[in-house]
């Protein structure tokens, strides 16, 4: 990876750059059977259509905060990286009445519906699938999102060391979480490209976000992250690493 990446969105443009077409995110969940495999070029795409419905239709602004009430799944990746981009802070399962933008999972509805400004609601389902019906207050981000523009320009420059992610109380600057990804990767078992790890570590931590998206991505390497891993049957784990080439597994997932 380039090392003078100083913010998420740089390490992600590096990867771009480098291999678009290797896999980056493989999302299981065990509680439905669901797979979706986003290569590099994949994933940036669904990033710059995100950050370009932030900016645009949103409005947001460089430090803005956004309420993130998700769960660790591949479209929580990506709104990271999209307020990444944009340079507004990400607030992991922050509270909704403090943001000016929430976004929720179907589960944490109520508790959005706090937010005073805007209101986009994730159904989280198959393929990035949209409601049946959007709920009320809310903006089904599986409708709006696909008419947005391919690439993303900010209209100011990030800067790396302004505020870029709340997570467990403690608030990043985009710099601070690119260092402190590449400075733990080598205890992840994040050798370089091609390490892939395995996790089924929740997001609301700095190390399940660490080990389910930021140390893979500082490293060139990639990730398979896994929801609901509790629920999978026995021996699926084991054969999961195999087929999935896993060269390291988060702590805390091995037993699950």
């Amino acid at each position: 990876m380039n090392a003078t990446d100083r913010t998420p969105a740089d390490l992600l443009g590096s990867a771009l750059a480098a291999d678009p077409g290797r896999p980056l995110v493989t999302f299981y969940d065990d509680a439905t059977g669901e797979r979706v495999e986003l290569s590099v070029a994949t994933f940036a795409n669904w990033v710059a259509k995100t950050a370009n419905l932030l900016q645009d239709e949103l409005s947001v602004e460089p430090g803005d905060r956004v309420a993130l009430l998700l769960p660790a799944h591949w479209q929580t990746a990506v709104w990271l990286l999209a307020c990444a981009s944009v340079g507004v802070v990400a607030d992991v399962s922050g509270d909704a009445r403090a943001a000016d933008v929430v976004v929720s999972g179907p589960d944490r509805l109520e508790e959005a519906r706090a937010c005073s400004g805007a209101r986009i609601a994730m159904a989280l389902r198959p393929l990035g699938g949209r409601f049946p019906q959007a709920p009320e207050g809310f903006t089904d981000y599986a409708v709006e999102v696909p008419g947005q523009g391919d690439r993303f320009v900010p209209y100011a420059p990030v800067d790396p060391e302004g505020p870029a992610l709340i997570v467990a109380g403690r608030e990043f600057s985009g710099a601070e979480v690119v260092e402190r990804a590449r400075a733990e990767a080598t205890a992840l078992g994040l050798t370089g490209p091609g390490s892939r790890i395995l996790s089924g570590l929740p997001y609301d931590t700095w190390d399940g976000l660490n080990a389910g998206l930021y140390g893979p991505l500082a490293t060139g390497g990639s990730v398979v992250l896994c929801r609901h891993l509790e629920q999978a049957g026995d021996g699926v784990l084991d054969k999961r690493v195999e087929s999935e080439r896993v060269t390291t597994i988060a702590h805390g997932t091995a037993g699950r």
